[in-house]
């Protein structure tokens, strides 16, 4: 499985309708592309003053969906993203193979 990740930073003015945005819109258009079987919204601990940072978690059963993705889905979602708070976020990607879980 790969774990796709969105690191965003947020201006803390507009963080609340971002999060809003990404609940009802964002993350359902993405999970309905049907390469990610799980999402996840993460706030990362310990950024500067004056913004927000958030983790966004994706689940691809394999490479395959995570190259689908990029091809077909992502240009349109993240222009869609970039047009609603562009100048008011920054974003970067990685992406990282999960070797294993461990679960309680």
């Amino acid at each position: 499985m790969i774990l796709y990740n969105v690191t965003v930073s947020i201006d803390e003015s507009i963080h609340e309708d971002w999060l809003t945005w990404m609940r009802t819109k964002h993350v359902p258009d993405v999970m309905a592309t049907g390469c990610f079987i799980e999402a996840r919204i993460s706030r990362v601990h310990g950024e500067e003053a004056g913004g927000f940072t958030f983790a966004m978690s994706y689940v691809a059963a394999s490479q395959d969906k995570i190259d689908e993705y990029q091809s077909s889905h992502a240009p349109a979602l993240q222009s869609e993203h970039n047009a609603k708070y562009a100048g008011n976020v920054a974003a970067f990607r990685t992406m990282l193979t999960i070797l294993e879980e461990f679960k309680v």
